[in-house]
């Protein structure tokens, strides 16, 4: 009888325990929405030199992202009637004709994210070199349209780059695109790098993208931002030369959209862009393998666009947006000093400005090799710090007058007093403008070498002494008057009274100028 009631007992149990899991699963296929996903798929036509050939895909869209049953991806590049072209991001070994290619439905996008910082990417933001993998980022578009005008800001804060001969005459304002160009070998990365080097003590976030470079080169870079510099408030993106041409044409816009992020965040970013005239060959060999026609030395009809639509994208961004900016550095290449030629002129319509650094001023020894003549700065004024601009408002006047002053001297012409002081003068100036690689000035040391120039003390030592006079003089200063120092760093500004000490703290270091030394 016991055994009938347990074997009963058991029955029950097993029954309910049934009917609980018959309701669990009636409840969750309830609660499950089936839905309808059609994956658009085409084939390969033909593969080679990074180009791909697809049939099948008549609805894909320009720039959307295509994956390939083999592993590999492309961006649709081209829209014929009956195929579509394909620029591959991956190497296309693995890539074979009749192979199945599959939409997306989605534009590239590139990693973007504060876990950057500190490290080398691909133009795609994975980590080079086979270094661990990255966190703390998200997906964001290479492509993307340019802040429209309602959510821009005037240009009114400095980005300092430590240059003297920049920050006085050719300010560079956050937000602002100033071309840097020249020939081959004439220090136009070198002050760059020396800009981001500047950074290490501010709160702007440095990226720097090199496009189509040779790696040894690219990783020199590297060790000299990380020995100068903080490396950890910097990215560096690499297409390197031995990468695809697809790499090498979407490294400028991804470097774009990870300095976008910083931007949306209410940060400031200064871009490095290194160099778009290797980029616009790069176009020019996808375009010519895509069979389009050549047009001004054989580079396609849109090449002006393609760098438009990249470099509107950098602005100031109004607080009531959020108040970041992304202050643009392109750069590019001449050759022969030839500026007028096809791809310098398109970018100099493009930016907001050039410094134009000079080969002869280069063999010369003076560096940086900037040409007064030929750079300017359309909008950085506007953010230069009041203290500065104070000593420097007639500078780039009185240099480029010294310049002409200096040719004539070279005809052996009899020279008045007046214009005998003033060449003085300028060889002067033109020996503290002179500055080596990786030191950079502070703002308030730039403002206190150009009152020590102004004030007229150098001119009464050999030109060859200048530059260490004015450095024993701001030495001094920084023993004797560190307040005002620190209130030109502060403020940006200098008083009635503060003008009345520096002058005085130049009156008694008169003698030391003179090359004498002070009791």
């Amino acid at each position: 009888m016991a055994g009938l009631l347990v074997s009963q007992q058991r029955e029950a149990e097993l029954e309910k325990s049934i009917q609980d899991f018959i309701e669990k699963i009636a409840y969750e296929a309830g609660e499950t929405r089936f839905f309808l996903r059609i994956h658009e798929e085409g084939k390969v036509l033909s593969v080679g030199d990074g180009i791909a050939r697809v049939s099948g895909l008549n609805d894909a869209r320009l720039y959307e992202l295509l994956e390939f049953a083999s592993g590999g991806s492309g961006i649709v590049f081209d829209l014929e009637s009956d195929s579509i072209g394909v620029v591959l991001l991956t190497e296309q070994g693995g890539i074979k004709a009749c192979e199945e290619v599959r939409r997306t439905g989605q534009t590239a996008s590139v990693n973007a994210g504060g876990g950057l910082l500190g490290r080398v990417v691909d133009a795609l933001g994975n980590p080079a070199g086979g270094e661990p993998e990255i966190g703390n980022t998200i997906p964001y578009p290479i492509e993307r349209e340019a802040p429209p005008i309602i959510k821009r800001d005037y240009v009114s804060r400095p980005l300092l780059t430590g240059i003297k001969i920049i920050d006085s005459m050719f300010p560079i304002g956050r937000g602002q695109r100033e071309l840097i160009i020249g020939d081959s070998s004439t220090g136009k990365t070198s002050i760059c790098v020396d800009a981001i080097i500047n950074q290490k003590n501010s709160d702007v976030i440095s990226i720097y993208a090199a496009i189509g470079l040779k790696k040894t080169h690219v990783l020199k870079i590297i060790e000299d931002l990380k020995t100068y510099g903080d490396f950890s408030r910097t990215i560096v993106l690499a297409a390197y030369a031995s990468d695809s041409l697809g790499m090498q044409y979407i490294a400028p816009y991804s470097a774009m959209a990870m300095a976008e992020y910083f931007m949306d965040k209410g940060l400031d970013v200064l871009l490095v862009l290194d160099d778009l005239t290797k980029h616009a060959e790069a176009y020019r060999s996808l375009s010519l393998l895509l069979g389009r026609h050549p047009g001004r030395e054989a580079y396609p009809g849109d090449i002006f666009f393609i760098h438009a639509r990249l470099l509107e994208r950098s602005a100031r961004i109004a607080e009531e947006y959020g108040g970041g900016s992304i202050t643009s550095l392109p750069i590019a290449e001449t050759q022969q000093g030839r500026i007028s030629s096809y791809i310098p002129t398109n970018l100099i319509s493009i930016t907001d400005g050039q410094i134009y650094l000079d080969a002869q001023l280069f063999d010369k020894g003076f560096r940086p090799a900037i040409d007064v003549g030929k750079s300017v700065s359309r909008i950085g004024g506007r953010a230069q710090i009041k203290a500065l601009r104070e000593v420097t408002e007639r500078l780039k006047i009185d240099y480029s007058r010294f310049l002409e002053m200096e040719v004539f001297t070279k005809f052996g012409a009899h020279l008045e007093e007046e214009t005998s002081k003033a060449l003085d003068h300028g060889i002067r100036l033109r020996e503290m403008l002179k500055q080596p690689r990786f030191h950079p000035f502070s703002i308030e040391d730039e403002v206190m070498i150009f009152w020590i120039i102004n004030s007229g003390v150098l001119d009464k030592i050999e030109s060859h002494l200048a530059e260490k006079a004015a450095m024993e003089i701001l030495s001094r200063a920084k023993r004797a008057i560190p307040q005002i120092l620190e209130r030109i760093k502060e403020k940006g500004a200098l008083g009635l009274a503060d003008h009345q000490s520096l002058n005085e703290f130049i009156l008694h270091n008169h003698d030391f100028a003179s090359g004498k030394e002070n009791s």
